[in-house]
């Protein structure tokens, strides 16, 4: 059976399993008798063991049966609930979400083994809720002590006749191949016999092939027997190795191997001539078996090899994964937005068949209101395919708590995470770029600005520190606050810092106000940290979040209060697809401006700008502006020379709380734009964030504000 059609389907609701577990195991953590969290962990675990199974991930299948075996003595009361029980639990969530990752991105479960934190679960049942670092279990060792069945066949453990494919065996006999009969036991507490049967099948496959089997391979896949199959198996490996490759899979509870002596091999006696045909079509299918047990592979083994690890794909199916993974990315989606959806495109095909009736009538008058109705159906069709593709920031809030939990740890703090906002949307493209830049805010709130407990208290603080991570609407962007009550940014410090390292000079320090200060420390490879640690020091978090951010059309600011706290705002746009933006003119050439970037547009007269420090600014709304020309920005020769123009248009664009005034030769007026990449070999050109096809066929350039500010 092909289970490769099913893949996606079991990465996406792992995930979803995970992270539950993920928040359960959190909240188990501060409230350890609460038999409910208890049962829903329970079921998490063993509905991705079942899954598992069934698609044959045995490394996942094993650490999720352990688990399940753990948690139905706590349940039953038998263990109690320590701190160390709910840290191997933790570990158990790392290694599933390790080897699902593995799974997403090569279709193969990860390599890190397994077995160390399964004898650490078993260990736990053993020594009834004692954890003491993971010795090897009294079961296990006694499992791998028993020896290897190598006796006789007494008739009894055996009902497969193998007098039938006699053929087939002395061809493999030739072939210096081992014939080997196995008998397999499953656990009678296992629900799934048919998918652990598959496991099996699927294991030996791998390295041989099965000639028959007892019952059928039809009975066994419907379960039509009770707790034990056999196998008639042609393979390189000894009958050693096989039988500990079959003992690693779970819920296997005995497997016997013997090896098929010369004497039990019956040849097929030759038939009359007019049936000697048939005889040869019987040793060709023998051959064929053979052949397909012998592989390359196994060919080049010694004869008996130490135990085998799953073969490593190959590089073509490597880069097939890669490409499935990099395209398997899914969103699920309301039934109502689809019904939306599904409506406005039929009301798109109907508008289609009345302009098509229009034109051939010629009715003007027909024509412009067919036209006005289409615009107000793309536009809704636009807003409709925009909820589609929007997703709740909780995905990606929801592995923050475990963080936090980590690091508090790790540092010596006790921190507590307060999250609102989870229900706020943003595009799906946006969610899977903000996780590192986020990752790097929160850990900075925790090593840099919450204090230790010690200086917390002397400072008449709680001794719990808290950081806040809130998401909101705003207009047509989200905003994403990190706020810490911790101990805040020291302006003085970052510029004694700063000069130290010669980031700025004397001359820049004179002008720079507080805010510029601690803007210094989104400079790259800029750090506060007195030394160098797993968590900060090398200079690579602040600048990262930066350039991420501002590749996302956001920005980001930073507010601190010495001794009180910081706040880091982030400000997205909701999409990245399909903005307003303000279509203006720059010579005889058109570009497009982002409308959430800007203010407001006015007039200025060329008399009222003054040159400071080389810099043109004008004082506007009693605050002074820079005046940024576009056109020598953007290289383009300009339509009047500015000695010419006593008169400028000026559009004012903020970026946060910097504004600055862009001098355009005319404006076109606002439009719906569609962004497209520039392609890799434009990739990078100054101030430049993408283009768009304009209605006549033409390409207009997007300028990006943020990079001119």
């Amino acid at each position: 059976m092909d289970m490769s059609q099913y893949l996606e389907i079991f990465i996406d609701e792992s995930k979803e399993h995970l992270q539950h577990m993920n928040t359960i195991l959190l909240d188990l953590e501060n409230n350890t008798e609460d038999l409910n969290l208890l049962n829903e962990i329970f079921r998490i675990a063993h509905t991705i063991k079942g899954m598992a199974g069934t698609m044959g991930f045995t490394q996942v299948a094993n650490v999720t049966h352990e688990m399940e075996n753990v948690l139905h003595k706590v349940r039953n009361g038998e263990i109690p609930v320590t701190t160390a029980i709910v840290d191997i639990l933790f570990e158990c969530f790392d290694m599933l979400e390790d080897h699902i990752n593995s799974l997403e991105s090569t279709g193969q479960e990860s390599s890190t083994d397994a077995s160390p934190l399964v004898k650490k679960l078993q260990d736990i049942l053993i020594n009834k809720g004692v954890v003491t670092g993971g010795a090897p279990a009294a079961k296990e060792e006694e499992k791998a002590a028993e020896p290897v069945v190598e006796a006789e066949d007494d008739g009894e453990m055996f009902h497969m006749s193998i007098s039938d494919i006699g053929d087939v065996l002395n061809e493999a006999r030739a072939q210096a191949m081992h014939i080997l009969k196995v008998k397999v036991t499953i656990d009678e507490s296992c629900m799934l016999k048919a998918a652990r049967s598959f496991i099996v099948f699927n294991t030996l496959e791998q390295s041989g092939e099965i000639v028959k089997s007892h019952p059928s391979a039809e009975d066994i896949e419907d379960e039509n027997f009770e707790d034990s199959f056999e196998v008639l198996y042609i393979t390189n490996l000894d009958a050693e190795t096989t039988r500990t490759e079959l003992m690693n899979i779970s819920e296997i509870a005995d497997v016997q191997v013997v090896a098929v002596e010369s004497d039990e091999i019956v040849v097929t006696e030759p038939q009359e001539a007019d049936e000697e045909p048939e005889v040869e079509e019987v040793l060709e299918e023998a051959e064929e078996v053979v052949e397909k047990a012998v592989s390359p592979a196994a060919k080049a083994a010694p004869a008996k090899p130490a135990a085998r690890k799953k073969a490593p794909a190959s590089e073509e199916d490597k880069k097939q994964m890669k490409e499935k993974a990099k395209t398997s990315k899914t969103v699920r989606v309301d039934i109502d937005r689809l019904d939306n959806l599904m409506n406005l495109v039929s009301e798109l095909i109907i508008i289609k068949t009345r302009l098509e009736v229009a034109e051939g009538m010629g009715n003007r008058s027909n024509m412009d209101d067919a036209v006005e109705y289409l615009e107000r159906i793309t536009t809704s069709l636009h807003d409709a395919v925009m909820k589609v593709r929007m997703v709740p920031v909780e995905r990606t809030f929801n592995r923050f708590p475990r963080m936090v939990r980590d690091l508090s740890k790790d540092l010596g703090k006790n921190i507590q995470l307060i999250m609102s906002g989870e229900e706020t949307e943003v595009d799906r493209t946006v969610i899977d770029e903000i996780g590192d830049p986020l990752i790097h805010l929160i850990r900075n709130s925790i090593d840099h600005g919450i204090e230790s407990p010690e200086s917390r208290s002397e400072r008449n603080k709680p001794e719990k520190g808290t950081v806040a991570l809130r998401a909101y609407p705003d207009g047509n962007t989200v905003v994403i606050e990190v706020e810490d009550d911790g101990g805040g940014i020291d302006p003085d410090k970052i510029l004694t810092i700063a000069q130290d390292k010669g980031v700025v000079s004397e001359r820049e320090v004179e002008t720079m106000s507080p805010k510029d200060i601690i803007n210094l420390l989104f400079r790259p490879g800029f750090s506060t940290a007195e030394k160098i640690t797993d968590l900060s020091g090398r200079g690579v978090g602040l600048d990262v979040v930066k350039s991420k951010i501002e590749s996302l059309n956001g920005t980001v600011e930073v507010d601190s209060d010495l001794g009180k706290g910081s706040k880091f705002t982030i400000r997205l746009p909701l999409t990245l697809a399909i903005i307003q933006a303000l279509m203006v003119n720059l010579a005889e050439e058109k570009y497009a401006l982002p409308l959430n970037n800007i203010k407001e547009i006015t007039t200025i007269q060329k008399a009222s700008i003054s040159m400071v420090q080389n810099q043109e600014v004008v004082l506007y709304r009693d605050k002074t502006l820079p005046i940024i020309r576009l056109s020598d920005v953007l290289e383009v020769p300009y339509a009047v020379e500015p000695e010419e123009k006593n008169e400028m248009i000026v559009v004012i664009v903020r970026k946060g709380e910097q504004e600055a005034g862009l001098v355009v030769d005319s404006l076109i007026g606002q439009q719906e734009i569609v962004i497209k990449s520039l392609g890799r070999y434009l990739t990078g050109a100054k101030s430049i964030a993408g283009a768009t096809i304009l209605g006549n066929g033409s390409v207009a350039l997007i300028v990006d504000p943020n990079q001119l500010l």
